[in-house]
């Protein structure tokens, strides 16, 4: 039986189905999205969303959905399903799903009286092309099937409402026809393998309502433009192609096409081969360089998550020359940086300034999972630049005491991870000597010492050295500055401000290759992260018994942003605190950490299905929120099952 499937009583409870949400992403920057009842409950849904530079840097919704209509003997059953205004659905297809699959792409089976019908949907990797394929799996008599376009023509974060500016004249093409609603958007093709009538009867469809953006405090309706529908007729056994996509393609090719689109495609058969799956939908490739998106639908490629996903997006599932492509693409905004250069790619976010200490830890990870040596030689002088960057104080707010910690200015905007602000300050003013900032710093000098003794030369092995003279100092004033009589971190320390919160960030001083603390210290680090940060879906932000704890991320988006880092849980620590606890209790730690995956793999069958939302609430029910895919945390859970994996193999 399919690993990602859902029967008739699941599809058909719109309680349920509603909200569970399907992704299929093309490489090139496209997506399609939508519910697994093909109800758009998002402004980020459609069918093709692609990017329109000649606009802005923005995704926009072209095709927004798609109705299907099957006829018999004069009697239409439309398969397609609308929320309007007034909790009103129409017309109601989900009545009609036998079930949902998801093998390699998304299927569903409709059954109306005699009439059983298929329908596949994949998108083309090398250009911005949907396909969907209709097969007629059964029928007793003569059968039509009519396909009725919605479209939006507009950017993800806008709405499109009834106007007289929208171009509602096509013009035929091969099986199908073009059309672009606005000046300076690209031509939208929809065509058929099969020669099919066009009736064009443009008219506006009013009040579509989209649930999950008055959930999250913003406007929630708009009109999309249906220009009319083709109409065929489908025999027993015949499959009918649609596509949408910004260029013509010939009809004969579109089944070669998407077959073998679909041949490429991995299966999704289990919880890890889904969790590959969702690693590859981040993967960007323009402009010949290859990006890693933060998360769907709304995110970019951000420098910090980049550098934080990418081991577990690529070596914990043995993709090393992906590894490579994406740090190629990356060196280059590292390098522009540092020399104060205009940056000569799309990564944002290369200011702040924890990235470059990230940046070290990705690499030191591919030293982990490759070797040393092959690390030195690919990235030993990237490495060698970010040390000296930060050692001789060019980062702008990023400064090395003498005391050998590091220091920066969180007052007045968010500088870590934890970056929600509030009338363009942070909600969570982390300041000063950050206790994060420093674990990595001090695991960067222990690795690039590492590096140097390895690397052979009088020259080096004296320079490793110094490295280690200067580690030495780091983890002596980071124990002193940051380690508490409660055998806890403290989060910041900014002069007199002491943060006393019980925070995950602590949790990196022992999950890192080279810890400041001794055993006995990390022990007491992660029983207290233990007992007042763990929860089934990921690390809480915050302990329920520090000032200012709200679990709940829900409400307009204020309210939400105040509770973003104070208390909601994260998945992609738990990446980190697995392996700080199988740091602490080695071989006895095996068991928890297979109970603690477990609870993630409930996931893929709600929210987004296949894949795993941005965060949870950091109380029951701990309902996930906020991105429906988020490349940190199916980073975080990779990197647990290969740490998992390895200690096993040891046991075996």
């Amino acid at each position: 039986m399919c690993y990602l499937r859902f029967d008739k009583t699941q599809m058909t409870n719109l309680q349920d189905s509603l909200f569970k949400e399907l992704l299929i992403t093309n490489r090139s920057g496209a997506y399609c999205s939508t519910t697994l009842v093909g109800c758009n409950i998002r402004k980020y849904h459609g069918l093709l969303v692609v990017p329109v530079p000649e606009i802005d840097d923005e995704n926009h919704v072209l095709l927004s959905s798609l109705d299907e209509t099957v006829i018999q003997h004069g009697a239409e059953f439309n398969l397609g399903l609308h929320k309007y205004q007034g909790e009103n659905y129409s017309p109601k297809g989900h009545k009609y799903i036998v079930s949902f699959e998801w093998e390699k792409v998304p299927t569903w089976v409709y059954r109306i009286g005699g009439v059983l019908l298929k329908k596949e949907i994949a998108y083309d990797t090398t250009t911005f092309r949907l396909y969907i394929r209709y097969t007629l799996l059964d029928a007793h008599s003569a059968t039509t099937l009519r396909l009725k376009p919605f479209l939006a023509f507009r950017s993800v974060r806008q709405w499109t409402h009834e106007n007289g500016a929208a171009n509602t004249g096509f013009e035929a093409v091969e099986n199908g026809i073009r059309m672009c609603l606005y000046q300076g958007y690209p031509d939208l093709y929809m065509q058929l393998n099969h020669k099919a009538e066009w009736h064009h009867q443009p008219d506006w469809y009013r009040g579509l309502d989209y649930p999950k953006e008055r959930e999250r405090g913003y406007d929630s309706s708009e009109d999309l433009m249906v220009p009319g529908y083709f109409e065929m007729p489908i025999k027993k056994g015949e499959s009918i192609i649609f596509t949408a996509s910004l260029a013509s393609v010939a009809p004969r090719q579109m089944g070669k096409l998407m077959d073998a689109e679909i041949a490429a495609l991995d299966s999704r058969d289990s919880f890890y081969h889904c969790l590959v799956n969702a690693a590859h939908q981040f993967k960007v490739q323009k402009d010949g360089e290859n990006y890693l998106l933060a998360g769907y639908p709304w995110f970019k490629c951000r420098a910090r998550d980049m550098f934080i996903a990418m081991p577990g997006i690529t070596l914990s599932i043995g993709e090393v020359e992906m590894y490579e492509k994406y740090m190629e693409t990356a060196a280059k905004a590292i390098r522009s940086y540092i020399n104060k250069e205009p940056l000569p790619v799309a990564i944002y976010e290369m200011e702040q300034p924890d990235t470059l200490l990230w940046a070290i830890w990705c690499i030191q990870q591919y030293g982990k999972y490759v070797s040393r040596q092959k690390c030195n030689e690919l990235y030993g002088d990237l490495l060698r630049e970010m040390i000296k960057f930060i050692r001789d104080g060019k980062h702008s707010n990023l400064f090395l005491h003498d005391n050998g910690l590091l220091y920066s200015n969180g007052r007045d905007r968010a500088v870590t991870w934890m970056n929600a602000q509030s009338n363009g300050r942070p909600i969570t003013p982390r300041s000063g000597y950050i206790v994060e900032f420093n674990a990595l710093w001090y695991n960067a000098l222990k690795f690039y010492e590492q590096i140097l003794s390895e690397n052979g030369s009088d020259e080096n092995k004296a320079l490793a050295a110094q490295f280690a003279a200067e580690a030495e100092k780091t983890a002596r004033s980071f124990k002193e500055v940051f380690l508490n009589e409660y055998g806890y971190l403290l989060d910041y320390v900014d002069g007199q401000m002491m943060d006393w919160s019980v925070r995950p960030n602590q949790l990196f001083a022992i999950a890192l290759d080279f810890s400041p603390l001794d055993m006995k210290e990390r022990k007491g680090v992660l029983d207290i992260c233990t007992k007042e940060l763990v929860t089934p879906k990921g690390i809480r932000s915050l302990s329920p018994k520090s000032g200012g704890y709200n679990p709940m991320y829900i409400g307009r988006q204020e309210q939400r942003d105040f509770a973003y880092h104070q208390g909601t849980a994260w998945p992609w620590l738990t990446g980190f605190y697995l392996e700080a606890y199988l740091r602490v209790y080695r071989m006895s730690g095996v068991n928890y950490i297979e109970r603690q995956l477990i609870g993630f793999e409930e996931e893929l069958f709600y929210h987004c299905v296949g894949t795993i939302p941005e965060l949870f609430d950091g109380n029951p029910r701990f309902s996930g929120r906020g991105a429906i895919s988020f490349a940190m945390n199916v980073s975080g859970i990779l990197r647990a099952i290969r740490l998992l994996e390895k200690y096993n193999n040891e046991l075996a």
